[in-house]
């Protein structure tokens, strides 16, 4: 439909306020781990979407790195199958492993694919075993028992990413696509496992030396003890909230990956809460930006 006067004033405007940003980051990689509430909300979805296609027409080039825990808990509850959980990774047996592959593998990564398709953009889904994408191995966690000893846990068919195979997605960059990509892993015996999207997000980040990790979470962001959003972090700030119990459970892996990515090259990372429509626009086209940066200089941008 087009655009009234005033409706394009508005725009010219917020594109001119914009240019600079534009240009800051046209030609550069974003990753962007999306999942959570923004994936359940018809309208955030839409916004989501729209958001990955205007960066894509802009210059920027968004990889999407999708989780979909609800979706499989939602699954295997009817089929009266539950599966625990430990410091936010799922124990997954084989029986779970074949909901998991059926879930992020199928329905969520196409249904993401369709609406980015239907906003205007060029998705194309990924598993990590198409084209050896995301290699893998067993996770073992490290976990201190009752007696303060540390002990190896086995997470079942629960993978760490060993490599990321570039070309796969350096193809699809260099053209119009926007990859899509679902958090399952394969190793050198072609056995499949669940990998955390959030650890996998840090990792393709890493592989494609990005601009910034982007993490939509259903929490506003990194909370300090008094439930406070940490607005600016440097890599030993978040060490240290690690080691004394500030950061725990299922933070941890958000957060590490996020520690993991700017150590390994990242720019910057960023934990942002994905219930806030435009909330990736926000973060990328706006000084203050949103949530909890992760850094090597330190201090949220303000």
């Amino acid at each position: 439909m087009p655009l009234n006067k005033d409706q394009a004033l508005n725009v010219a405007k917020v594109l001119t306020e914009a240019l600079p940003y534009i240009q800051r980051f046209a030609g550069k990689t974003l990753v962007v781990k999306y999942g959570g509430n923004a994936m359940t909300d018809p309208e955030l979805e839409r916004s989501f979407a729209r958001d990955i296609v205007l960066l894509k027409t802009v210059g920027i080039n968004p990889v999407i790195v999708h989780g979909g825990g609800p979706q499989v808990d939602s699954l295997l509850q009817q089929l009266g199958r539950v599966s625990d959980r430990i410091d936010g990774m799922r124990v997954t047996d084989e029986p779970t492993m074949e909901v998991v592959e059926m879930v992020l593998g199928g329905s969520v990564n196409k249904s993401i694919v369709n609406l980015i398709n239907q906003n205007g953009g060029r998705a194309i889904g990924l598993t990590g075993k198409d084209g050896n994408l995301i290699r893998a191995k067993k996770l073992y966690l490290d976990k201190k028992d009752a007696d303060g000893l540390m002990q190896k846990v086995d997470l079942g068919l629960v993978g760490e990413v060993v490599g990321i195979k570039t070309d796969v997605l350096d193809l699809f960059m260099k053209s119009d696509f926007i990859p899509v990509i679902a958090p399952l892993g394969v190793d050198e015996e072609g056995n499949t496992y669940n990998i955390n999207a959030d650890l996998v997000a840090g990792k393709v980040a890493e592989a494609l030396k990005a601009e910034k990790l982007i993490l939509l979470t259903n929490i506003p962001g990194v909370l300090d003890a008094n439930k406070k959003v940490l607005t600016g972090l440097t890599t030993q700030d978040v060490d240290h909230l690690i080691e004394t119990g500030v950061i725990y459970g299922g933070m941890i892996p958000k957060v590490g990956c996020a520690l993991e990515a700017v150590k390994g090259g990242v720019i910057s990372a960023h934990i942002i809460d994905g219930r806030v429509p435009h909330a990736a626009l926000l973060e990328v086209f706006t000084d203050e930006g949103l949530g909890t940066l992760i850094s090597n200089r330190a201090k949220r941008k303000v």
